[in-house]
């Protein structure tokens, strides 16, 4: 049973609800100066909850090695106009990595977040892009200098599954 949506609900993240091909492309030494990136498909499927407040993201990654499975939980604060969203990697299916926050300004978002990578603090910077909904694209960047340079270490390209 679909749950009705709420008529104020954000439509930031509408280009991304439905059935999804991936190409991933992700460097293998993060933070290290490394320059190879693997890259490899995956799947996902996004739907909205939270009356449209909110959206899950089911991801199948097909690393070189495994395959994982993990999701991406999105929430909407309606007070302060932001996005939380949270990882879930189902190899620790115990622990939700910090949440990047941030918004959406002409399609575009940026969410950010403070973590530790490997015993380092970082700061982690997500970008999604949805000008084209047709093949909306994310990357995610690591800083560890409090944000003034950025190394992009994960990038992802969508492209719609046959209905």
């Amino acid at each position: 049973m679909l749950m009705d949506l709420e008529p104020n609900a954000p439509k930031d993240f509408d280009f991304i609800i439905g059935q999804w091909n991936v190409k991933h492309r992700r460097l293998r030494d993060i933070l290290n100066g490394g320059e190879q990136w693997i890259e490899f498909d995956g799947q996902s499927s996004t739907v909205k909850t939270l009356g449209g407040f909110g959206n899950i993201e089911d991801n199948h990654l097909h690393f070189p090695d495994s395959s994982i499975r993990a999701k991406a939980i999105r929430s909407y604060n309606s007070q302060t106009g932001e996005w939380s969203i949270w990882w879930l990697d189902g190899r620790n299916p115990n622990c939700l990595d910090t949440p990047v926050v941030g918004k959406f300004v002409d399609g575009v978002g940026c969410f950010y977040a403070n973590e530790v990578y490997n015993g380092k603090a970082i700061k982690v910077r997500f970008i999604w892009n949805g000008t084209n909904p047709e093949a909306p694209t994310w990357e995610q960047a690591f800083s560890e200098d409090d944000g003034k340079t950025w190394e992009v270490n994960w990038q992802m390209e969508f492209t719609a599954r046959n209905k």
